[in-house]
């Protein structure tokens, strides 16, 4: 009899490591959204394909040990900042086209870019779960701002999306983050990496009760964060901002609590913009989150 328990004993271990390291998985290496995959869609696959069309350049910049690729679009303010779009976990620089299409009309450039571990990224680019993005962005930002001689650096304002919009928030907090950057619009950002992480895997049908915790304290400590993810509350950063901050959250985003989105706006000093009725992934088919968008820059401008 108690081999038998041994064995059932061995075999719980066993499961509970399985499913602890697909939880792992899941978040680390999530689905990459390509040209394909757009086309497969019946979606544009890149800024000419946007109706209307938009022209635009590729180049890749350097950060971590990898070749980060970006496409460059024109706008249609030449006086007009330029807007940088940094998107979600899962997402890639083709599922932002919709954005970049409607952010052009307020901006002299749009740059799209993919994140380590999305889109068309080198595989050997690393995904952190926001940690180390911001670093990312960083080496983004100085390659815009490497002004030519006798020019005067352009304005920059970060766009982000859910993990995107934290990573957006920390690079415009952070020490090295250039003078030109003027201002900061977080859609649906989260404080702590462990809500929208449960929130996703619920939607996924996965468990998360018993083996995020576990697995979220290995990407912790992974990450060098530690047990607690010292640093990383996006209402932290937020605090220290010294930019305009405009937060645009759903009130039924089921990803993202409008709860954390409310607390970042409010130690930012910032302005917070509740789309009643909106979710997580729609609220650029809501004209009153594009008209609200649109305000705040014509204000910033």
């Amino acid at each position: 009899m108690l081999g038998l328990f041994e064995l059932l004993a061995v075999g719980l271990v066993v499961a509970m490591a399985i499913g602890i390291h697909a939880t792992i998985r899941t978040l680390m290496r999530p689905p990459r959204r390509t040209y394909s995959w757009a086309v497969a869609r019946g979606k544009p696959g890149d800024p000419r394909e946007l109706t209307p069309a938009r022209q635009y350049q590729s180049w890749t910049f350097t950060s971590r040990g990898a070749a980060l690729p970006v496409w460059d679009i024109v706008g249609d303010k030449p006086q007009g900042p330029i807007v940088v779009i940094t998107f979600g976990w899962g997402d890639a620089r083709v599922t932002m086209l919709q954005r970049a299409g409607v952010l052009a009309r307020s901006a002299s450039r749009v740059i799209l870019w993919d994140l380590p571990g999305h889109g068309e990224s080198p595989r050997e680019a690393s995904f952190t779960l926001g940690t180390h993005e911001h670093e990312d962005l960083l080496a983004l930002l100085a390659s815009l701002t490497q002004a030519k001689s006798g020019e005067a650096s352009p304005k920059i304002v970060l766009y982000g999306f859910s993990l995107g919009a934290g990573v957006s928030i920390v690079a415009a907090a952070h020490s090295d983050c250039p003078a030109g950057v003027a201002g900061v619009i977080a859609e649906a950002p989260y404080r702590v990496p462990a809500t929208p992480a449960r929130n996703v895997l619920r939607q996924m049908g996965m468990p998360f009760r018993w083996n995020l915790p576990v697995a979220m304290a290995c990407i912790s400590l992974d990450q060098g964060k530690g047990l607690a993810w010292r640093g990383f509350d996006r209402a932290a950063h937020a605090a220290v901002l010294k930019v305009p901050l405009l937060v645009i959250h759903g009130t039924q985003d089921p990803v993202c609590p409008i709860e954390d989105g409310d607390e970042i706006a409010r130690v930012a000093g910032g302005e917070f913009v509740a789309i009643e009725g909106g979710g997580h992934l729609d609220l650029w088919n809501d004209e009153r989150a594009a008209d609200a968008i649109a305000d705040w820059l014509r204000r910033l401008a």
